[in-house]
């Protein structure tokens, strides 16, 4: 009862006409922004972070709510249209989204993910609500090597599933770690990796670094593939957008599907949508009754992915409203908009912060409907916008980004370091480096340093307390296992690739 109780409570302040408003303006603009091509979830609250700056928090995360759902829904437009996925997890969208768009039913295709996203969010959002709170009490219970622990496996596991190699996304992980650790030190009062410049000792503004990896990166990359890719040939959507009872009765089984798969592994350290969503295509393609279908544009190959795909992304608040910990790219900009206004994610949150908590878990549920009803309506407008020159619509981010982190700190300091980081993230882009580790390392490093110190002053300087302890030791293990485990699996298919074939 208590939950439900300030659930109400929750939405009493969601319904407040400001909170409304806000929420109708994040998920128009998270819509606005997501549905752009190539565009993530990441790069849309990256760019948008800077709007929130001149709200109180619970406005400021009621507004993120919104962008950040509604950045997810913006991503199925393009992946189904112009066959652009916004990020990896958006792949297996345009493998049936496309053929349904190219056979004249590309309605169906976009009401289908809609739904699918109302669906899976509306689920997840209920299981935060009533999860959330006792992961939070028995996170109160972790001790700092615990802690830690789960920090490193947190590092171990997303370097591990969004890079092809390893050894690139340790060293963007350790890179992250690097700019987690410029500004004065808070035990010895050094300066570190400051170079004398006086604007670094309070560190990196990572508000910059987001801006600059997503947005400027991102803008920078798609300029550059201006030259040699040609311009995407957008299909129409034609005059009626919806689902017949034959789509309906094809689609509800894999959004149920889709949400079970997406939810838990979105909540787990390793986080992401890549596994949950392309593990619900080949699902769905293994339980359908018109698998000749597929490839061709089966419905089923829509519904399910976009359900895991929400799902999965619902499901990273939980480690980071409960923990502290974001597992996903999406999520460190998350957890960035939270400091922005002294607001740190953890087991303290659901107590010391109880009414901006459920606010925006009750502005989840409202955002969600919203969404719903203003996706498939405006699909046409969306449509409009996606007709833009290209060339336009990247200068515009780049102006928008560059006008953004000015106007936080008026600071030029914080302009020169978008701008680096924004040459870096493209430059990451075109040479195969993960971006995600980086930002997780920046936004996580100095919490994990906190915690270790923690736990070596417990121990009176034992470091071997994070291996005595029992829970602190498996999940060190399963650190090593998540990391060890994809090299060994690449190394066993090289292998057997390698082997001759047998005589005659």
């Amino acid at each position: 009862m208590d939950v439900l109780n300030d659930l109400m409570g929750g939405f009493g302040s969601a319904f407040s006409p400001l909170h409304l408003l806000l929420a109708f303006a994040g998920c128009t603009l998270g819509s606005l922004v997501g549905v752009l091509p190539g565009l993530g979830p990441a790069t849309t609250v990256a760019l948008l972070l800077p709007l929130t700056f001149v709200f109180d928090p619970t406005g400021a995360l009621v507004l993120f709510a919104g962008i950040y759902y509604g950045g997810m829904y913006g991503g199925s437009t393009t992946a189904i249209l112009l066959n652009v996925p916004g990020e990896t997890a958006s792949v297996p969208t345009t493998l049936e989204g496309h053929p349904m768009a190219r056979s004249g039913r590309a309605g169906a295709a976009l009401a289908t993910a809609a739904i699918g996203s109302f669906v899976a969010g509306t689920i997840s959002t209920v299981g935060i609500t009533f999860a959330g709170p006792a992961m939070a009490q028995i996170a109160e219970k972790i001790q700092p090597a615990e802690y830690f622990a789960v920090m490193v496996l947190a590092f171990a596991t997303v370097t591990a599933v969004v890079a092809d190699a390893p050894a690139r996304g340790l060293c963007s992980l350790f890179l992250g770690l690097a700019i987690g650790l410029v500004g004065i030190d808070s035990l010895t009062g050094q300066a570190r990796y400051t170079f004398g410049v006086p604007e670094l000792y309070d560190g990196v503004q990572i508000v910059a670094v987001a801006v600059g990896l997503f947005a400027i990166g991102e803008a920078f990359y798609t300029a550059a593939r201006m030259r040699r890719a040609p311009e995407e040939q957008m299909l129409p959507v034609g005059s009626r957008i919806g689902m017949s009872p034959e789509d309906w009765r094809r689609s509800w089984k894999p959004w149920l599907r889709g949400t079970a798969i997406g939810l838990p592994i979105g909540a787990l350290p390793a986080g992401g949508a890549e596994i949950p969503t392309f593990l619900s295509y080949n699902v769905e393609k293994r339980l359908s009754r018109h698998k000749k279908e597929f490839g061709k544009g089966a419905i089923e190959g829509v519904a399910g992915p976009e359900a895991a795909n929400n799902a999965a992304f619902s499901g990273v608040l939980m480690p980071l409203l409960t923990l502290g910990i974001p597992t996903s790219a999406t999520a460190g900009v998350l957890l960035i908009a939270f400091q922005m206004y002294n607001v740190q994610p953890g087991p303290q949150l659901f107590e010391t912060q109880s009414a901006l908590v459920w606010t925006l878990i009750a502005s989840l549920y409202i955002g969600n409907v919203m969404l719903l009803v203003l996706n498939l309506p405006l699909i046409p407008l969306w449509v409009k916008l996606l007709r833009l020159p290209r060339p336009l619509l990247t200068a515009g981010i780049l102006v928008f980004a560059a006008l953004g982190v000015y106007a936080l700190s008026q600071n030029a300091v914080d302009l020169g370091i978008a701008v680096l980081f924004g040459l870096l993230g493209f430059g990451m882009r075109r040479t195969g480096y993960p971006v995600a580790p980086l930002i997780l390392g920046a936004v996580l490093g100095p919490m994990a340093e906190t915690q270790f110190r923690r736990a070596m002053a417990f121990s009176e300087g034992d470091w071997t307390i994070f291996f005595t302890r029992p829970l602190s030791a498996a999940i060190l293990c399963l650190s090593l296992i998540a990391l060890a485990g994809p090299m060994a699996a690449r190394a066993l298919r090289r292998n057997r690739g390698r082997e001759p074939e047998p005589a005659g």
